[in-house]
């Protein structure tokens, strides 16, 4: 696990590979993390070494090349999803600390066979599959211009916001299951005059890299984050396992909605892990067990915004 109790698992400073750069969508999100101000450093092709991007960043054969010449400490993944459980191991064996898969569809069997191996990299974070990434907000230095920050992945970096930029001077620390509730948390924060600490999508695959627990710890222990945003849905038991890790081990004021409140039992809802198996894992068993630990619930998404302000004391 990344340790740094000043920023979230990525900075300014975050040196980024893109695996997959000159696929289509791997080309597209490259582009909107350097444009974000991302230290995005290169990325790899099997077959097209020694090329350049559109961008001309530098394309490598291995991701061992990529880490050797540019120092990359972290990566992107858009490979698609047949390979890119291999370009996951290939990552951290490469000693890339932190990687974000954002391929979607990648088969359960081998994300299984991904965390057996990633025992072997106790130095390497994986957030993901079926994510949109990670983002430590830049400050504002001009229309569409931002420094200090890393976006990683597919968030679209204008509607976040620095702390030093909001007039609250709050930031809060987000995490999600799914990437639309997540852009749309921080949008009304950010409209509310609450920036972003940084904004975790966790994706909603059942088999996955960090879970709720392991980004809570960071949020609780990062001195920028004034409260926390956790947005999960149906499914397993996680968001009521993370509600009582916060009734016991932070004072900062949490704000969580649930999805699915309204699906069927035992029909999947998007997510391949937004599955009712039993009454624990319906939307409303997991409402009621986080407002028994002291979580504030949002009825609606549409709430999200107005209740974190309110937990914040600035209504």
């Amino acid at each position: 696990m990344l340790a740094n109790p000043m920023s979230i698992l990525i900075d300014g400073n975050t040196r980024v590979l893109c695996q997959g750069i000159t696929g289509a969508a791997g080309a597209f999100h490259t582009k909107g993390c350097l444009d974000y101000g991302t230290q995005m450093v290169g990325g790899t092709t099997p077959g097209k070494g020694g090329q350049r991007d559109a961008n001309g960043l530098p394309v490598f054969e291995t991701v061992v090349d990529a880490v050797k010449a540019t120092g990359a400490n972290a990566t992107m993944i858009f490979v698609p999803p047949p390979f890119a459980g291999d370009a996951i191991i290939e990552a951290a064996d490469a000693g890339i600390a932190l990687i974000c898969a954002i391929t979607e569809g990648i088969p359960v069997q081998d994300m299984i066979r991904v965390r057996a191996m990633l025992d072997k990299y106790p130095d390497t974070t994986l957030v993901g599959p079926n994510c949109p990434g990670v983002i430590t907000p830049g400050r504002k230095v001009g229309e569409g211009k931002y420094e200090g920050g890393c976006k990683i992945g597919i968030m679209p970096g204008y509607i976040h916001m620095h702390r030093t930029d909001a007039p609250s001077r709050k930031a809060v620390g987000i995490v999600s299951r799914s990437g639309t509730l997540t852009y749309e948390a921080v949008w009304q924060c950010s409209a509310r005059g609450i920036g972003q600490s940084t904004c975790i999508g966790i994706g909603g695959d059942p088999i996955k890299g960090l879970d709720f627990i392991d980004v809570l710890e960071l949020f609780a222990a990062d001195p920028e984050t004034s409260a926390i945003v956790m947005i999960g849905e149906i499914g397993g038991s996680a968001e009521a396992d993370a509600g009582r890790w916060l009734q016991a081990n932070t004072q900062k004021p949490v704000v969580a909605f649930i999805a699915g409140r309204t699906a069927p039992a035992g029909r999947r809802m998007g997510h391949a892990g937004a599955i009712v198996g039993g009454t624990e894992d319906t939307a409303q068993s997991k409402i009621d067990t986080l407002r028994a630990c002291g979580v504030h619930v949002a009825e609606s998404p549409a709430d999200m915004g107005a209740l974190t302000a309110k937990a914040l004391g600035l209504n």
